[in-house]
């Protein structure tokens, strides 16, 4: 059995600048740009916590607050919140920031479910959670019951 780690260990962090080719119509960015960076964040947090290979098997919602414009740095900070036998969700926070005002705006929260899968890309038991803090318990709680409407449908 894997030896258990904290959310903490699985956290990453992605930034980028956006330029005018991640662009819409409307001359801000493109939301399935943001869509492909936020599954690429949560991807890498829990590949670093099953240290294995994972696909995506959800997204439970990707709800943009605010409007992410050209020029802006986009953030996103990425950790996994829940795990199961073979499965784990990650949190993306996703924040702008106008590199020149220092400005940063949380434009959106996301959470997304893995698999981690062996060499012969069939799910793979992964560690489970350790839960440091109450805050840590809390957000435990809360993607538990996320993936327990998951599976409900």
């Amino acid at each position: 059995m894997n030896q258990a780690k904290t959310s903490r260990t699985s956290r990453v962090y992605l930034s980028q600048l956006m330029q005018p080719e991640h662009a819409n119509h409307h001359g801000n960015v493109h939301g399935g740009w943001i869509m492909k960076l936020v599954d690429e964040a949560g991807a890498l947090a829990c590949m670093r916590h099953a240290q294995t290979r994972v696909v995506t098997v959800a997204v439970d919602s990707l709800v943009f607050r605010e409007p992410i414009k050209i020029g802006d740095l986009v953030t996103f900070t990425a950790e996994v919140t829940y795990t199961g036998r073979t499965s784990m969700e990650a949190e993306v926070q996703v924040t702008a920031e106008n590199p020149i005002t220092g400005e940063r705006t949380h434009t959106n929260t996301a959470y997304l479910v893995y698999v981690g899968l062996d060499d012969n890309n069939h799910p793979t038991t992964i560690p489970q959670l350790n839960l440091e803090t109450d805050e840590d318990k809390a957000r435990y709680e809360q993607a538990k019951l996320r993936q327990q409407r998951r599976i409900s449908k």
